[in-house]
């Protein structure tokens, strides 16, 4: 009974997919490449639901807040958050690949570079930017914010349905429990789903084994090193300071959020994680209307391990094609990933669509060079999701704590039992939490 019961936890059944995935991909490539769909399959049923649970979520926390003044003061601490904390992140970017120089001595000669296996990315990069991330947001009808299962056209309906209802709180008391209702059928739901994450995780690591190997890591292993380096200190130099600041422990908050971790690191992507941590991060005691509002926004204005990739990358790009760089055009690059790393969404590619972005606008660098990056992007995936919804969770404590709009003594005890609870744990704290959103 003892040795069952751990194999009941989510994160040990991801850990198992996970292996297991290694394996077959390493032993059996030609069939670990066709297991992608399994992952695909998660990926999609997770993204159905995200956009009805972030809705239901903001609506439910903007009108628990009630004042306008408050949402506004949210925003815009968390809007000024996002964007000292992606500085950091490309600088932290800059500093390891000036130090490390992971190109260094490559000499490629960008005439013989294969561009047109950069097709697939420059449409998209061309949509890039802040002005066009802003006009993503407005939607073309009210359902047309649901059709494709963005965040930002959601997150304006949202906050823009949660002060209708706040004006006329009498004829939407009726509408608010409605929507209380649905999001609770909602998280039922989402838990059914869940149960398939180590199917999912089997599918991806099998199919990203099976499908490039080790062997595509090759001469390109240094710039791989350098990568995770400059992550890792981000994490914990940046972020766990960040943390120490505010009175929490970041360790403690990563072994509490261990089952979305493990998610992200196994699909490459933060969007299967995103109604979880919802979720999650009210049970730390943080309120549920400045979660709702920072959470979701941090998923297209707080993408720390796509900035960090941005810059490492351009600079691995000058470093192996033997183009210099003088220090106004490492500024202006600079300047430009500070707006071509907003709106790039979670998921496995947006690296290399918002790094295609930033080299049309310096003639400088070849836009040909991201092709050396193509067959390594997917090991680098993991490392820019994990990164990035590390610093969302990290940065919607944060926000609630300016606020106000955490309690403390919750949050530490939440976190001084993450670890020791491994008969259920953090897995219970979300189904608790999820069965009474309005809680």
């Amino acid at each position: 009974m003892s040795l069952t019961r751990p194999l009941r936890l989510l994160y040990v059944q991801v850990l198992l997919g996970m292996v297991l995935g290694m394996t077959v991909g390493h032993f059996w490539p030609s069939a670990g490449a066709l297991l992608k769909p399994l992952s695909d399959a998660f990926v999609g049923l997770v993204r159905m639901t995200i956009a009805p649970i972030v809705f239901c979520t903001i609506v439910l926390g903007i009108t628990s807040l009630a004042n306008g003044k408050a949402i506004g003061r949210t925003i815009i601490r968390a809007l000024a958050l996002f964007y000292v904390l992606t500085a950091v992140a490309l600088a932290i970017g800059l500093v390891t690949a000036l130090v490390m120089r992971p190109g260094a001595g490559l000499h490629v000669d960008v005439r013989h570079l294969d561009s047109s296996i950069l097709a697939p990315y420059a449409k998209p990069a061309q949509g890039t930017g802040l002005v066009a991330l802003a006009l993503s947001a407005i939607p073309d009808t009210i359902l047309g914010a649901f059709e494709k299962g963005d965040v930002l056209p959601v997150l304006l309906l949202a906050i823009l349905a949660g002060f209708a209802l706040n004006s006329h709180q009498q004829a939407g008391r009726l509408l608010l429990e409605v929507i209380d209702g649905v999001a609770q059928v909602l998280f039922r739901i989402l838990a059914m789903i869940m149960r398939l994450a180590p199917l999912g995780a089997f599918g991806a690591m099998a199919f990203t084994v099976g499908r490039f190997g080790i062997r595509s890591v090759g001469s390109l292993g240094m710039l791989m090193v350098s990568f995770y380096v400059a992550c890792l200190v981000f994490v914990a130099l940046v972020l766990g300071s960040l943390a120490r600041l505010h009175g929490f422990a970041l360790w403690r908050l990563l072994r509490y959020l261990r089952e979305e971790l493990l998610i992200v690191l196994a699909t490459s992507s933060t969007e299967p994680v995103l109604p979880r941590l919802l979720v999650k991060l009210e049970a730390l005691g943080c309120d549920k209307g400045v979660v709702g509002l920072v959470l979701p926004a941090g998923y297209s204005f707080n993408l720390d391990g796509t900035a960090i990739y941005l810059t490492l990358a351009a600079l691995f790009i000058a470093q192996a094609c033997d183009v210099p760089l003088s220090a106004p055009q490492i500024a202006t690059m600079l300047a430009v990933m500070l707006l071509t790393s907003k709106g790039a969404a979670g998921v496995s590619g947006s690296g290399l669509v918002a790094l295609v972005a930033t080299l049309t606008v310096i003639p400088d660098l070849p836009v040909a060079g991201v092709a050396l990056l193509v067959g390594i992007d997917r090991f680098m995936s993991e490392a820019r999701a994990l990164t990035s919804v590390i610093s969302n969770a990290c940065a919607a404590i944060i926000v609630s704590l300016w606020e106000g709009a955490c309690d403390r003594a919750r949050l530490a005890r939440a976190l001084g039992a993450a670890g020791p609870r491994c008969r259920g744990g953090a897995d219970d704290a979300a189904d608790d939490a999820a069965t009474d959103t309005r809680a």
